[in-house]
């Protein structure tokens, strides 16, 4: 149900306590006790059924007896209770509840089942049950049972562990930082991970959200939300169990890399998601996103008294990817003026060891200055020789004005004492100055910005588009995989593996399928005609791994040397594996190319996330090697290029010595295709090309295998139910035929169509926009084009409308549905110079369409008085039109589907 009534729950006007106990050590007395200390503003009351008050409140037998209605209840009721309490507060018109109580239990017949049913009837939203429960400083709200109350901030911090919540609260209160919200989830019998971060993203007074996660329950809601939320700010994640293996064994070599944790690295990655290893981690990001923006580079000045301290933070910056600035010449010269001559004269920027005040405030004011560097890390080691407090007072001060001066943007300071006392940490943080107990904390709370800068650039980045030329035989390779499946096969034939390489475009070296010891023969001497030599293998669909029993020959070259080959591998299969099938011999050119490099490439089934890509270097030891990495279809060249440069194999792609670079975007058109046939075909399971030989020629596919099984409905909705992330919907694909015989071709619209747009709006005129946007618009940035084709097909659609003749875009509509996926509201761009045409009804049929194959229940939209067409056009499709109570200029129109 997304963000559906969540503000009435997080900043509600009126909440009432049931089950509050009069025994001290109780939960239900700790947050009774909270929530009065924290002295929240709206009305309160306190059920219970056998006392008459406690702790000095007056209590209520029963919801009923309050005399207003309370917008959230909170329960640490026994379990037993629960479900009638939410009934209860149901009938009385509560929005929702905080169940902090735990022991509901799961599955059919369970107090959860009957509390979420209870729920549902009356439209209501539940917190938890077991989790530690809310604190929103912003309303005085502490609905927890935590040792203290944040104070306010910019912050959010959701957590699936109450100790964390409370860990991360102890730890604000310590270093100063404030939270918008703290929300403890327990088991989100309703309210997940996905839902708050649909609510902090859109909360103004939250800066960064912070996520400690157990595990996602489901993955294509939540890499939803977080992508959306992470274009907006940063969203940094800390996953516990990352250890942890898969507990299915894996019978592919893609699918043994691809472990638990590795997809939940690659999911957070396609998200947008800072990822950090630990609590201390998370510390030092809510001590950096709290406090300062993304600086616009990753050059970091190292000003110090200490020249070892400084150095180790050049070699942890540099290890972490980040640039030492290097020092302009007009900040040089300053420098040279205001320092004593025995200072280090680059970055560091050592100052000395008898630094002062006045010595530091002068080297700052130079650095602050100089365009060559993006932040500064001021560090301090403590001296008997000046006052490390009043350093930092300086340097503080000269912090909050050169701020005041550059109030659009400031250049990110950032501060180490080390060993400093918690008088100058207070200093420090009541700046707004991030600080750290030491270099290494940071230089990692200053890549941390630099991070969240690149993820923002990397969501809005134009990807490349797909060749024209690429247009797979869709229907032909699932064809292969159904006889299969039909057959009660779970192993394609090397044969059909080739042909489902072919029917994606994709080359593999020439292979047959020899039942026999002559038919090998034969089929060898067809090889050899052509002057290649050969290799065999073992076929059966029980041995997977051919080369544990001896069952690949290579380098044969006469047909003598194939027929004993043969010989021999069949009479060794039959030995080392008398329980296995044997279908005969896999006869295949041999393909030697002595300065191809062997990668892997393939797809794994995730019980969490659905379908992986995985990529990284090949041969028969991937796994010890383990040079691999992971990526969430669908993928486009771009995806497809950073899931490559993620792996240490890809600086053997580049040329080296006498050896030239691999043919540029071979590598990554593969990915692409093998990403779409996953798409295309849910039926296949595991699939591995091990080796793929890469070149300066191209690629070739020199072995593979396939498993298949019938599709496992992973997710809800349309577009393919084994992928996390919706993919590009080609069957809303359409040739219309409108007036005057006018051929369309309509599709949904792709990031790569960013510079289309562009042209696009070139050919609508101003007054058309105003009409659209509601105000004049002069410039399009790529940012505001790329928030219109960045689309993520699970919350909104966009089609897109081309002249077949011209290829020229004509026109657009989109809809965007709201957060309980109930209804979605539309727009509708026209060329100017070919409006009266038919397009814009076209287009309105179509997205209607969409919207009934979606589920959803309307489609309304904002139409300027002015605008009479769209008004008229609305009419005829059955829209309600009525004036908008608020905007006399603007009619509100909503169609019921």
């Amino acid at each position: 149900m997304s963000v559906y009534r969540l503000k009435n729950l997080l900043s509600p006007r009126s909440v009432a306590l049931v089950g509050a106990s009069a025994r001290p050590a109780s939960v239900g007395r700790a947050v009774l006790e909270n929530i009065h200390k924290a002295e929240f503003k709206g009305q309160f009351g306190l059920v219970n059924p056998r006392h008459a008050e406690i702790g000095g409140i007056a209590a209520v037998k029963s919801l009923d007896r309050l005399d207003f209605v309370p917008e959230l209840v909170v329960i640490t009721a026994p379990a037993g209770e629960i479900p009638g309490i939410v009934e209860q507060a149901g009938r009385r018109g509560s929005a929702g509840a905080l169940i902090v109580s735990a022991g509901l239990g799961q599955g059919p017949g369970s107090l959860h089942e009957a509390a979420s049913a209870a729920a549902r009837k009356h439209g209501m939203r539940l917190i938890g049950p077991n989790c530690l429960g809310i604190m929103m400083p912003g309303v005085s709200l502490n609905a927890s049972f935590a040792a203290h109350m944040p104070g306010a901030g910019n912050l959010a911090l959701v957590s699936q562990s109450g100790a964390i919540a409370a860990g991360m609260v102890d730890w604000a209160a310590q270093r100063g930082v404030g939270f918008s919200g703290i929300v403890s989830i327990g088991d989100q019998i309703d309210v997940d991970i996905a839902d708050m971060l649909d609510y902090f993203a859109m909360d103004h007074k939250t800066r960064a959200i912070l996520l400690y996660i157990e595990a996602i329950k489901d993955a294509r809601k939540f890499m939803s939300a977080a992508r959306a939320a992470a274009r907006v700010k940063p969203v940094v994640v800390v996953k516990s169990g990352r250890m942890a293996q898969g507990a299915k064994a894996a019978a592919t070599h893609t699918g043994a890399l691809a472990g638990a944790d590795a997809v939940y690295d690659a999911a957070f990655r396609r998200a947008g998601v800072l990822r950090v290893s630990d609590l201390r981690e998370l510390f030092d990001c809510a001590e950096t996103l709290g406090r300062v923006e993304s600086p616009t580079g990753k050059r970091l000045a190292i000003l110090t008294n200490g020249g070892g301290i400084g150095v180790l933070a050049i070699d942890r910056l540099v290890e972490l990817d980040g640039i030492p600035a290097t020092i302009s010449a007009e900040a040089r010269r300053k420098l040279d003026a205001a320092l004593p001559p025995t200072w280090s004269g680059a970055n560091p920027v050592d100052i000395v060891g008898d630094a002062d005040a006045s010595r530091y405030a002068a080297a700052l004011e130079v650095l602050l200055g100089d365009p060559d560097n993006d932040a500064v890390l001021v560090l301090n080691v403590q001296t008997a020789i000046a006052s490390a407090a009043e350093i930092a007072t300086t340097v503080t001060e000269l912090v909050g004005k050169y701020r005041q001066q550059h109030r659009s943007w400031a250049k990110p300071v950032l501060a180490a004492w080390v060993g400093a006392d918690q008088h100058i940490i207070q200093t420090l943080s009541d700046a707004g100055v991030p600080n750290y107990p030491t270099e290494d904390d940071a230089v990692r709370g200053f890549m941390h910005l630099v991070r969240h800068r690149e993820v923002v650039e990397e969501l809005s980045q134009v990807p490349p588009a797909m060749p024209d030329t690429f247009v797979p035989d869709a229907q032909g390779a699932r064809e292969i995989v159904t006889a299969a499946i039909a057959d009660g096969r779970e192993w394609l034939e090397p044969v059909e593996i080739k042909h489902l390489l072919e029917a994606y475009d994709i080359a593999m070296v020439p292979t047959y399928a020899a039942t026999d010891v002559e038919q090998a023969v034969a089929y060898a001497e067809d090889i050899f005609a052509q002057g290649g030599t050969v290799v065999l293998k073992i076929m059966s669909r029980d041995i997977i791994h051919k080369s544990d029993v001896g069952g690949v020959v290579l380098n044969l070259t006469t047909p003598e040397a194939v027929r004993g080959a043969a010989t021999d591998i069949l009479a060794r299969a039959k030995k080392l594996r008398p329980e296995a099938r044997i279908g005969g011999v896999i006869v295949q050119a041999m393909v030697v190319k002595a300065k191809a490099r062997e990668l892997i490439l393939g797809l794994a089934d995730d019980p969490t996330f659905g379908t992986v890509v995985v990529f990284g270097r090949g041969g028969t030891a991937v796994e010890i090697i383990n040079d691999k990495a992971l990526a969430l279809p669908p993928l486009d060249l771009q995806l497809a290029r950073d899931l490559i440069e993620r792996t240490r194999v890809s600086r053997l792609l580049k040329a080296y010595r006498d050896v030239p670079a691999v043919k540029p975007d071979a590598v990554a058109l593969v990915l692409v295709k093998l990403a779409q046939m996953a798409a295309d075909i849910p039926e296949i399971r595991e699939f591995d090309i091990n080796p793929l030989l890469a070149d300066e020629t191209g690629v070739t596919a020199v072995d593979a295998r396939v498993a298949v099984g019938p599709p496992q409905r992973k997710f809800v909705g349309s577009g393919p139910a084994n992928f996390a992330v919706r993919a590009y919907p080609s069957q809303w694909e359409r040739r219309l035929k409108l007036k005057d015989d006018w051929r369309i071709f309509v599709r949904p619209m792709r990031p790569e169509d960013e510079p289309t747009i562009h042209e696009f709006l070139r050919h609508v005129t101003p007054h058309d926009l105003r009409l659209r946007f509601f105000a004049p618009m002069k410039e399009f940035t790529h940012e505001f084009i790329a928030r219109l084709t960045q689309l993520d097909y699970a919350r909104a659609m966009a089609f897109i409308a081309f002249d077949e003749a011209t290829g020229e875009m004509v026109g657009a509509v989109r809809l965007h549905s709201d957060s309980i996926y109930e209804s979605g509201e539309y727009a509708i761009l026209l060329r100017s110079d070919l409006k009266g045409r038919g397009l814009g009804w076209a287009l309105m049929q179509l997205i209607i369409d969409y919207a009934r194959s979606e589920s959803l229940k309307a489609i309304s939209g904002d139409v300027l008085q002015e605008n009479t067409v769209m008004l008229e056009m609305c009419r005829q499709l059955g829209f309600e039109v009525k004036p908008d109570p608020a905007e006399p200029d603007i009619c509100d129109v909503k169609l019921k589907l």
